[in-house]
């Protein structure tokens, strides 16, 4: 029995599908009726509905919904983690380079002004990060960038490093020696707090040489270098402009190639520096600079044979500085960094622990706003050297190669005169354009009673005369000799209530005048002033 049961069950289970398919065979055998043909088609109905019903069913689709909207939840928590890590990231390296609160960084506080309205930075390059560099304390550049917040422009001063002052104090050189020794000899030590009040005696001594209010610092390094050249797309672009017509080249960077390994070759050096071998080698025009190339063309001087295009040594420097802080200042605007607050604060990332100022944190925004809204024609560069009457001269104090004023050893009486000149909110004491000014009334003493008034408004009243030819003059007559001078050209129309005239004067004048004033007669109603 325990044999056959086996079977019994196999055909037990057989027979409902023998049956099944006797009945699929007798209606096959037969045509199907309508009826037949109706139920079918329902049950195909049923079963389709029972289909979509299961696809469609709440609960289902609620559980996927809820799946979906953890996900999308999960997703969104991981990016805004990020995001948020990033930014507090950038805001805590905000409060390692700036004064302040970080919670303040999204004020937007106005900078400290001068008498002027200016806003005035010392920039201080140091090189402190860089392995083996001796001085890194020592200031290797220094600037001082003037900024007009309402009138949007910027000047830039290059400080010779090399300047000879009285320091005030005992220093390693002791009490007096060159400029670019002072912030070593003050910096107590390299802590954020340190280094900003550092920062704060610098700009305080700089500005007592230059006889400016100085109201902020600025300490950046190699690192700072390399980093914003490459948070603002990898390169820049400059423009050489040697009086050498090869251009500028200095060697003394000529290891980067390869120059003095015995395991390279003059062809890999060539490979690495193309086209002469020189890291620093470049034609007059504009060359694109990668941050290695930016930084050394910053500090080359010319300093070692073979060299050409650097016959000033440091002030041949300081121009292609400030030539590079324009370009990367231009490069920021046209990649739309500056706008962008997120931007920023990722590039101060990158910095916080080699750029250190003393702006406040509620200042960024401000700073931001400038460095985008002051065109770069309007950026404008104060030489000390250049010009008819240059302020600074190399000399030797002691054995030692400084640079002092043409004036003399610590006199600084014309620097301060040419840069209150050129820092001025007044037009017509900025452009210093030579004015002429001839009786035409033929009584006597009206010229220079009129240079007086002119003089006493910060006119440049050079020439006193009468007229060399006779006739009738009106009461004033303004021309304008060249090109120029706009602001003392609206100012003299606005003084005297009359068109100022380009066409020439009816007699000659001295080759340096750019403008003649001719007093006619008074009017008889016209009473005295």
């Amino acid at each position: 029995m325990q044999q056959k049961a086996p079977a019994v069950a196999k055909r037990r289970a057989e027979e409902p599908r023998r049956i099944l398919s006797a009945a699929d065979a007798e209606k096959n055998a037969r045509p199907l009726s309508r009826s037949e043909i109706d139920e079918s088609l329902r049950d195909i109905d049923d079963q389709d509905s029972g289909k979509q019903r299961k696809r469609k069913d709440p609960a289902q689709k609620s559980r996927r919904r809820k799946w979906i909207v953890r996900g999308l939840l999960a997703f969104g928590v991981i990016v805004l983690a990020i995001g948020g890590y990033v930014f507090v990231k950038g805001l805590i390296a905000t409060s390692n380079v700036f004064q302040g609160n970080i919670l303040e960084a999204f004020q937007n506080q106005p900078l400290k002004q001068d008498a002027n309205g200016r806003s005035n930075v010392l920039i201080i390059g140091t090189s402190e990060d860089d392995p083996g560099h001796e001085g890194g304390s020592l200031t290797d550049s220094m600037m001082v960038l003037s900024l007009d917040q309402n009138a949007k422009n910027a000047y830039m001063i290059s400080i010779p490093r090399d300047l000879y002052v009285k320091f005030g104090q005992a220093c390693n050189s002791g009490y007096a020696g060159k400029i670019n020794e002072y912030y070593n000899c003050i910096k107590d030590g390299d802590s954020k707090e340190q280094i900003q009040e550092a920062l704060g005696k610098e700009a305080s001594f700089v500005g007592t040489i230059m006889g400016l209010d100085i109201q902020y610092g600025v300490n950046v390094n190699y690192t700072v270098m390399r980093e914003l050249v490459n948070a603002v797309g990898g390169s820049i672009t400059v423009t050489i402009e040697s009086r050498d017509p090869r251009g500028q080249m200095d060697s003394n960077f000529d290891w980067k190639c390869g120059v003095g390994d015995r395991k390279i070759s003059r062809a890999e050096v060539l490979r690495r520096c193309p086209p002469s071998g020189h890291f620093i080698d470049y034609k007059n025009g504009p060359v694109e600079l990668d941050a290695e190339h930016a930084l050394y063309l910053a500090q080359a001087r010319g300093d070692k044979a073979p060299t050409y295009g650097f016959e000033q040594s440091n002030f041949d420097r300081e121009k292609n500085q400030q030539k590079i802080i324009k370009a990367l200042r231009e490069k920021a605007v046209s990649a739309g960094t500056l706008t962008d607050f997120g931007k920023v604060t990722g590039i101060v990332d990158a910095l916080g622990n080699n750029l250190r100022t003393t702006f406040d944190i509620k200042e960024i925004r401000t700073l931001m706003s400038l460095a985008q809204d002051i065109q770069s024609d309007n950026i404008q560069s104060i030489s000390l050297i250049d010009g008819d009457t240059p302020i600074m001269t190399t000399g030797n104090v002691n054995g030692m190669s400084v640079v002092h004023p043409v004036a003399g050893t610590y006199d600084y009486d014309d620097l301060r005169s040419l840069l209150k000149k050129k820092l001025s909110p007044d037009p017509v004491v900025r452009e210093e354009a030579s004015i002429a000014v001839y009786n035409g009334s033929g009584t006597v003493g009206v010229a220079q009673a009129e240079a007086d008034k002119l003089t006493a408004k910060n006119y440049s009243v050079d020439v006193i005369a009468n007229v060399p030819v006779a006739a009738e003059y009106p009461r004033y007559t303004v021309y304008q000799i060249g090109d120029g001078n706009g602001g003392t050209a609206a100012a003299l129309k606005k003084l005297y209530g009359v068109t100022v005239q380009k066409t020439d004067p009816p007699f000659t004048v001295g080759p340096t005048v750019k403008f003649v004033v001719i007093v006619g007669k008074a009017p008889a109603t016209e009473t005295a002033e």
